[in-house]
């Protein structure tokens, strides 16, 4: 990927950080936020149920069964195409998952969302409605044993065994959200159509922006007729490539995951697509939360509505074998229109014995097809390769499969760590970030550490800093990053400009000095000096504090790393440390609330981190900008007193962008601080200003120092999920 697509966001036109919300799309919906002011939870589970700890004692052979009878169980409200509905499980799968997203982390089904709008909605998920409705029964019966998100991957699983596909295994322990979760999907204001602007066009120089992944609104990946229903093959390769790629997928996975889907079930385009009625989320009440209600005939089964292209990809629709590419690779193709008016490829001259059964009329042959994206396997000199091999070896698309797949549903769970039940594979794969086991220390090792690491000539902003860049390329959208590992000493994270190389390696060579021989990981050392650095800098603040400090992390290598997929996660912005790489199109103090909610921080939690970070001196670049202190190194409230003083008069930095400021002395107009976005929004945004008014008053001093060394342990083990 180029250089742009490791930023966050566009640096084009302005735009808001998260784009148009579900009420812009659904105006008429009913409005539940009322009720979550004042922090009330939305989650109706108590506080301290654990899904992991939940599956793990699910009678999982049984609840495989239930799903595998329910494949061929065919209600008459929703007839299952062929009489099994592995494939309509199969794409409720992929699309769950297929959302997820490298560049933020965001997406994936690890939490259920396909539940909620706008995703229960997007066109792309037409008709998975009632595949989630299928589930309710099994869901209903096994209640909180099983995840709703859980339960979406493993009835792929299942669906895939069911057909004679290869599985190479399942993780549980999702957990599931009851609402919403707020992601940027982008800033049009249409749902994919044909004509509308993708967002890949080089005669307009357009690059698709990040974090974005798919090609446009209300897709997982691409248009399967082309970009912008343009069915140019090349093209469609082309846009493939990009949101595969942003999905960690390379172009043999690509080939393998889109061959593989393609291997079962059909598409569905019976009639006239304006028959078709609203999405769930603007549905009638009457439909209890169904949607796309087609009026062509029955509406149901043989006229059935759906993407508009008509028909199966593969002769043996319910059974995994090479049939798919040996249909895509041996005949030659032609452009065709489907019954809705979709562009659609068919085979020419098709022998019979090659045909389709008819989904609902099992003694009626009907030609099988190809969409636009289909024929870029075909046609693209990288992906034709792949596909050649594939078609003549199916032990490798076996393996290609079920690995991707794999890959394709649990890359948004993080850790192997998080991986519970029975299925869980023994091997260790890159893309899940391994770590070695690490070794506990004891409280006297500690303090022992701990005071070595004082006494080694690291400054208190030196340990701090270090601490920070390591632990807080965490991400809760999908759990990779953190101490825990060391990453930070490896490339790419030891020459990200925000981790001040130079600085960093000081500290890091400091620190493997102390750990010598002993039996202790430099993962745990980075951690142990910047906790001890922030007691020392309140005691030198008069506030004795003890935080409380996990070990037993452990150090990945460089050969455990894979560098590609972390250099997308290297901080454009990172309003915690005061730092911006360059002006963007969205404010900064914007991307400091996104990259707390990527820490998973509350409002609190964020102000303390920040006016605490001030005044440690831990700015990127050791930049004085938001140092309001004349105490700098210690742990005061300083940072929120002095920004709400009125004896500070604020203004621009000419030639800054309005990104630098200068707080002059009212009576004397002599200069007194500096500060960036980052900083002013703190007295500037009411919400804000009201938590640093609380942090700035006198008695506060010790609750201040409480709440940062809590929010700081926070960050230091957001990724110890191998002793949660």
């Amino acid at each position: 990927m180029n250089d742009i697509s490791k930023c966050p966001v566009m640096h084009g036109e302005a735009r808001p950080l998260m784009g148009r919300s579900n009420r812009d799309w659904w105006p008429k919906a009913l409005n539940m936020e009322i009720l979550q002011q004042s922090g009330r939870r939305t989650d109706p589970v108590d506080a301290d149920f654990n899904y992991a700890k939940s599956f793990e004692k699910i009678d999982y052979q049984q609840l495989k069964k239930d799903i595998r009878d329910l494949m061929t169980d065919s209600k008459p409200w929703w007839p299952a195409d062929y009489g099994h509905y592995g494939p309509f499980f199969i794409r409720m799968a992929w699309h769950a998952a297929g959302t997820y997203r490298t560049a933020d982390g965001r997406g994936g089904g690890n939490s259920g969302q396909q539940r909620f709008a706008p995703l229960n909605s997007w066109p792309d998920n037409g008709n998975l409605d009632k595949a989630r409705r299928l589930l309710w029964p099994i869901k209903q019966k096994y209640g909180q044993q099983i995840s709703w998100a859980d339960l979406y991957i493993l009835a792929g699983n299942v669906a895939i065994e069911s057909m004679g596909g290869p599985v190479f295994g399942f993780g549980g322990g999702r957990a599931d959200v009851f609402e919403p979760e707020t992601v940027y999907w982008g800033n049009e204001d249409q749902w994919v159509s044909e004509g509308v602007q993708t967002r890949i066009d080089p005669d307009k120089q357009l690059e698709l922006e990040n974090p974005l992944a798919a090609i446009q609104m209300g897709l997982i990946y691409v248009n399967p007729e082309g970009p912008g229903g343009n069915p140019d093959p090349a093209l469609s390769a082309r846009d493939i490539r990009e949101t595969f790629a942003r999905m960690g997928m390379n172009d043999e996975e690509t080939v393998a995951l889109v061959a593989g889907g393609h291997a079962f079930g059909k598409a569905h385009g019976a009639g006239d697509a304006a028959l078709v009625g609203e999405a769930p989320e603007g549905g009638d009440i009457t439909q209890q939360g169904l949607g796309w209600t087609s009026g062509f005939e029955s509406g149901v089964g043989a006229h059935a509505i759906t993407s508009g292209i008509e028909g199966s990809w593969s002769s043996t629709p319910t059974q995994w074998n090479g049939n798919y590419f040996r249909l895509l690779m041996d005949y030659e193709y032609e452009l065709v229109k489907s019954p809705a008016g979709a562009h659609q490829w068919q085979p020419i001259n098709q022998k019979e014995e090659d045909m389709a059964p008819a989904a609902h009329d099992a003694g009626k042959k009907v030609p099988t097809m190809m969409t636009t994206a289909d024929l870029a396997l075909k046609t693209d000199p990288e992906y034709r390769k792949i596909s050649e091999n594939f078609r003549n070896n199916q032990a490798a698309l076996d393996d290609a499969f079920a690995r991707a797949w794999f890959k394709l549903c649990h890359r948004d769970m993080g850790p192997k760590a998080r991986y519970v039940g029975p299925e869980v594979p023994a091997e260790d794969l890159i893309w899940q970030d391994p770590v070695p086991a690490g070794t506990a220390l004891s409280d006297a090792e500690i303090a022992e550490f701990k005071k070595a690491i004082l006494n080694s000539g690291l400054s208190i902003p030196q340990l701090v800093k270090a601490a920070w860049a390591s632990a807080s390329t965490y991400r809760k959208s999908d759990h990779r990053g953190g101490a825990n590992g060391a990453r930070v000493r490896l490339a790419p994270q030891n020459g990200w400009a925000v981790n001040d190389p130079e600085e960093l390696s000081h500290v890091i060579s400091k620190l493997e000095e102390i750990k010598g021989s002993a039996n202790i990981s430099i993962a745990d050392l980075i951690v142990l000096g910047g906790t001890a650095a922030v007691e020392a800098a309140a005691k030198a603040a008069g506030m004795e504090i003890s935080i409380p400090v996990t070990t037993g992390r452990g150090d990945a290598s460089a050969e455990q790393t894979d560098v590609e997929s972390f250099e997308v996660m290297e901080p454009q912005a990172d309003g915690f440390r005061n730092y911006l790489k360059s002006k963007m199109s969205v404010r900064t103090e914007e991307l400091l609330i996104d990259r707390a909610d990527l820490l998973g921080l509350s409002i609190s939690e964020m102000t303390v981190l920040v006016g605490g970070l001030r005044v440690l001196g831990a700015n990127s670049g050791n930049r004085e900008h938001g140092v309001f202190t004349e105490r700098k190194g210690q742990l005061t409230n300083d940072f929120f007193a002095n920004l709400l003083s009125m004896d500070v008069v604020w203004s621009a930095v000419e030639g800054s962008n309005d990104e630098e400021f200068v707080g002059t002395d009212r009576a004397s107009g002599a200069e007194k601080w500096k500060a960036s976005r980052a900083d002013l929004i703190f007295g500037s945004h009411a919400q804000l200003r009201a938590m640093s008014e609380f942090y700035a008053e006198n008695g506060n001093e010790a609750k201040f120092v409480k709440d940062f060394a809590n929010a700081w342990a926070k960050i230091m083990d957001a990724d110890r999920f191998d002793i949660a």
